[in-house]
C-alpha cells in the first residue's frame, strides 16, 4: 500500500476503535415470575393456535367470514394479556351442545319418568 493510503486508513480506524470500545452491556437477573410469564404467554399462544387448527373451529370461522390464515395472523399480533384472556376462555368454554338444550332434554326425561312410569 502507499504510505498516504495507510496514513488515511489509520486516521479512520483509530477513532473508530476508540469510539466502539465505549459501548456498555447491561446484564441483570430476571425474577422467576418474569421468566414464568414468558413461558406462560408462549404456552397460551400455542393453545390458542392449536384451537384454531381444529376443524370445527375452522368451519365456524369460515361460516362467519373469517379466513383461518387471517385468524392466525391476528393471534400473532395480540398482546400477551389478550392471548391469556382468550386461552382462559378456551379452557372454560362449555364442551358439546348448548346447555339450554340439555336442560330441556333433562326436563323432558323427568316429566316422562314422573307421569308415564307405570
Amino acid at each position: 500500500m502507499k504510505p498516504v493510503t495507510v496514513k488515511m486508513l489509520c486516521r479512520f480506524l483509530i477513532p473508530a476503535m476508540v469510539a466502539l470500545s465505549f459501548q456498555t452491556a447491561n446484564a441483570g437477573i430476571i425474577a422467576t415470575d418474569q421468566a414464568a410469564a414468558v413461558a406462560t404467554a408462549q404456552a397460551d399462544r400455542t393453545l390458542v393456535l392449536a384451537a384454531l387448527e381444529r376443524s370445527d373451529i375452522r368451519d365456524q370461522l369460515q361460516a362467519q367470514g373469517v379466513d383461518p390464515v387471517d385468524a392466525r395472523a391476528r393471534v400473532a399480533a395480540m398482546s400477551d394479556q389478550e392471548v391469556r384472556t382468550l386461552a382462559g376462555t378456551i379452557g372454560t368454554a362449555p364442551a358439546g351442545a348448548d346447555a339450554t338444550f340439555l336442560a330441556l332434554v333433562a326436563a323432558g326425561v323427568l316429566v316422562w319418568y314422573v307421569f308415564y312410569r307405570r
